[in-house]
């Protein structure tokens, strides 16, 4: 693969995160590819823009044409996986592949269940709380040099009940048919509530594979931040030339 032919690359990540989730990615890949992470509707630098996966798909789109060499690979995390799919469908001509990452399980029927009652118990409690946990688990259970930047970025708590709300009962691997572009469904191996629907998502899609990160749970680019970008990498090098 030449320069000239290298994919840009939109990172998009998942629930209450920011940009600064990809930091390591960013740092791996963007010697080889134009690479660009977003910040969705009601997150970090957007936080005070109202959240709606139009709007997240207006997002994506910008980002894609900031990079000036689409269509893109667009690699999305959980919230950002179906927001991804949702940008799959309506803006065909600037994707060139996608990467869904913790963000292969029907968000339709009982698996919803929990997390509607999940989102619903978020306002009743203070960001400021919410804020102390989030840093302390991060902190114990990553490196600074993975987890500071999306510290630092803050979370996006007040966002979560209408994304969630909005995304539940929406998708399933029927989503995977308005996809025209290779897909690979990048999974935590231990992420056993979102790679649920993994193999129902990949056979949904005519050139879709699945591969999972030994070890890694539902933040695989935290958890294994070098094997995510490796899978990521090989990925993009394998996507066909722009047409």
């Amino acid at each position: 693969m030449t320069a000239a032919d290298a994919p840009p690359i939109v990172l998009v990540h998942g629930t209450r995160f920011s940009a600064g989730q990809w930091s390591s990615q960013v740092a791996a890949l963007r010697e080889e590819f134009p690479v660009a992470a977003v910040d969705l509707p009601g997150h970090g630098a957007r936080a005070d823009q109202p959240w709606s996966l139009n709007a997240a798909t207006e997002v994506i789109g910008a980002a894609v044409e900031s990079l000036g060499s689409g269509p893109a690979l667009v690699v999305g995390h959980s919230l950002g996986g179906y927001a991804s799919l949702e940008f799959a469908r309506w803006r065909p001509r600037q994707l060139r592949g996608l990467v869904l990452a913790g963000a292969s399980a029907s968000t339709r029927g009982a698996w919803a269940v929990p997390y509607r009652w999940a989102a619903g118990l978020v306002p009743r409690v203070s960001a400021q709380r919410l804020t102390r946990w989030n840093d302390r688990l991060l902190r114990r259970l990553y490196p600074p040099e993975v987890v500071e930047t999306t510290i630092r970025s803050g979370y996006a708590f007040h966002t979560l009940p209408t994304a969630w709300g909005e995304v539940l009962g929406r998708f399933d691997a029927s989503a995977m048919r308005h996809v025209a572009a290779p897909v690979l469904i990048l999974n935590g191996e231990k992420d056993t509530v979102f790679r649920a629907g993994e193999r129902d998502f990949a056979r949904a899609h005519p050139d879709a594979r699945v591969e999972l990160i030994p070890g890694a749970r539902h933040l695989a680019n935290f958890d294994a931040p070098d094997a995510f970008s490796d899978a990521v990498r090989r990925f993009a090098r394998q996507l066909p030339a722009r047409s």
